[in-house]
């Protein structure tokens, strides 16, 4: 597909936007819940001039509904975690290299190849559960370094430390990637003084423990790995495009994927650059599904793109692969 191959070669907000409504008018004609979504808010292509009146379908759609706008064959199928018995969000994928390529080139264009790195990874409650677009990336990233030492720890944390050490005394770049409780649970029984690694927290404590804000986790883990900043990841299962902090809890998001806020009474009106409200994506690798989502996170977006994430909106139900929750 022509606009697939033009999604990671953006260099502009004008060819951004210009990519953008070619990916509404498509899933429009092609995607029959996201079509249904746009008729009853009584919106057409032909009205929608710039990025900010595309509809955002609300990100519980999919759980609910086979979100596609692509009639090939499911590759793949990503779920969110969930306790048991709880409805859990299902992405479809039609094209899994496309999400490879978008993981990709999303870490390449805010660090550096992943080749250059030793890729450890922290992630037990993602391990032990099917679906996971977060383990999909790491193993791929574990693969692609093709330095021995990388790899996945599930309960061994004496054997993460005793690698960590080992890494940091041949001055090896790292990446520590880990969900928040793993994480803490780490630095109660280790303490270490880091100079080569990257610290990556991708959120959420599942109910393991009690929750904190980023600021206070990002405390607790900077003093515990001996590290200046606490770096995090931006993802869902919904979404094929990841943001980044470097540690000052401000993501960027990548040249295909733009955040905004909507307002919190009125979900069609999008908010000016520095006001809270609740955050919509658009990610443009998501050109098989939609690329147009309406989440239920809190945030702030700023002038130059980068965002805050401020917690949940409402009541909506805690999943904790993308922040702390208030």
């Amino acid at each position: 597909m022509v606009l697939a191959n033009n999604i990671f070669n953006i260099t502009s907000q004008s060819q951004f936007e210009e990519i953008a409504l070619s990916i509404f008018k498509y899933q429009f004609e092609n995607n029959k819940v996201y079509r249904s979504f746009c008729d009853l808010l009584y919106k057409h292509p032909s009205e929608i001039k710039t990025v900010k009146e595309i509809p955002f379908l609300p990100i519980q759609f999919f759980k609910s509904h086979q979100v596609l706008s692509s009639h090939k064959k499911i590759q793949e199928t990503f779920s969110s975690s969930g306790t048991t018995g709880q409805i859990t969000s299902k992405h479809f994928v039609t094209d899994i290299a496309l999400y490879e390529q978008s993981f990709r080139k999303g870490f390449q264009h805010f660090y550096s190849n992943i080749e250059d790195y030793v890729v450890l990874a922290l992630l037990p409650s993602y391990l032990e559960r099917d679906g996971s677009s977060l383990i999909y990336m790491v193993n791929d990233m574990i693969t692609y370094t093709k330095q021995p030492e990388s790899g996945f720890y599930l309960n061994d944390l004496e054997a993460l430390k005793n690698t960590l050490n080992d890494l940091e005394s041949r001055n090896k770049k790292t990446l520590l990637i880990g969900v928040s409780f793993a994480l803490l649970d780490f630095v109660e029984k280790y303490q270490l003084k880091l100079n080569n690694t990257i610290i990556m927290e991708t959120g959420g404590m599942k109910g393991k423990r009690k929750e904190l804000i980023r600021i206070e986790l990002h405390d607790v883990l900077k003093q515990g790995f001996g590290v200046d900043n606490i770096h995090s990841e931006y993802g869902m299962t919904e979404l094929l495009s990841q943001a980044y902090s470097k540690g000052n809890s401000l993501f960027k998001p990548p040249p295909w994927m733009i955040v905004l806020t909507r307002d919190t009474e009125d979900a069609l009106a999008i908010q000016e650059h520095g006001k809270t409200g609740v955050i919509n994506i658009i990610d443009l690798a998501n050109i098989n599904s939609c690329s147009f989502i309406a989440t239920q996170d809190l945030g702030k977006v700023y002038k130059d793109g980068s965002f805050e994430v401020l917690g949940r909106f409402d009541n909506s139900d805690i999943r904790g692969c993308n922040l702390m929750v208030l």
